[in-house]
């Protein structure tokens, strides 16, 4: 895989093996590769169940500078990675799966230069020579391969998207967002986490939704209350009126009534 631009200018997370699903019980590695100072980053995550830590914090153990190993996955260490320095400098954020299903998607864990040739491997726990797996984007299916396998030519902005998989029989893969020239890069791992796959760690992307839905709530009930408030200063204008034109009305019927009356005894008069 192709150094991103965003890797050259920055420490940046290397993830090996270098894709962003893995299966239960794996091994994964991850660097932190800085141009000028490699044994000033350490690697730090954030996920729902022991919130942000440091590598060799109760996860992962650090072997050598900045290095730290995950010897054997559980869905519990799924979340978003990323290095940081003693200043509390940041690099780029890497949002990490650990499934239970029985397929994967494999797709870089960083974003591809922009012209790169990338392949995308649906890899299922038990092989069969009688898979046939089916490849989407955004929800919509784009493609179908015998080798699980899907290429794709020179990678554009209009390639950047949600990819996932699925195989004969009916299982799914996880999604994994797969990123196009750095176009996704942020200062911060807090901001990498809009880009958690839909079904990955859950309860992270629960918990940004529940903070939105509260924001929005909170934003309605105070539009509620301003239209209550106005309602409450304009009723009794409202009333008033209302009152002045039954008044009015009252008024002038009673008028016409009265001149109804003289007109009739006028006549009267005039036949006597």
């Amino acid at each position: 895989m192709q150094l991103t631009p965003f890797c050259l200018m920055l420490s940046c997370l290397r993830v090996s093996p270098d894709r962003s699903q893995f299966f239960r019980y794996d091994t994964i590695s991850l660097t932190c590769e800085d141009q000028l100072n490699t044994t000033g980053w350490k690697v730090k995550r954030k996920t729902m169940g022991g919130g942000i830590r440091r590598c060799s914090s109760g996860w992962g153990s650090t072997s050598s500078g900045s290095t730290c190993i995950i010897g054997t996955t559980y869905p519990t260490d799924s979340g978003v990675y990323w290095c940081e320095s003693v200043d509390g400098k940041r690099s780029n954020g890497v949002n990490i799966t650990i499934t239970d299903r029985t397929l994967l998607l494999e797709s870089p864990a960083l974003p591809v230069s922009e012209g790169a040739t990338v392949t995308l491997h649906c890899k299922a726990e038990m092989n069969s020579s009688d898979h046939v797996f089916d490849f989407y984007k955004d929800g919509h299916h784009i493609s179908s391969s015998s080798t699980g396998e899907l290429t794709i030519l020179s990678a554009t902005k209009s390639d950047e998207g949600l990819y996932m998989c699925s195989v004969s029989g009916g299982v799914e893969s996880a999604s994994s967002w797969l990123a196009v020239d750095g176009a996704t890069h942020h200062s911060s791992a807090a901001t990498d986490m809009k880009l958690l796959p839909r079904d990955v760690t859950p309860s992270i992307t629960a918990s940004f939704a529940t903070s939105n839905i509260t924001s929005a709530a909170s934003s309605c009930s105070i539009s509620v209350f301003r239209v209550m408030c106005h309602l409450l200063v304009g009723l009794p204008y409202l009333l008033s009126t209302i009152l002045l034109g039954l008044i009015y009305r009252d008024r002038k019927r009673a008028a016409r009534t009265v001149s109804a009356r003289r007109c009739s005894n006028n006549v009267i008069m005039e036949v006597v």
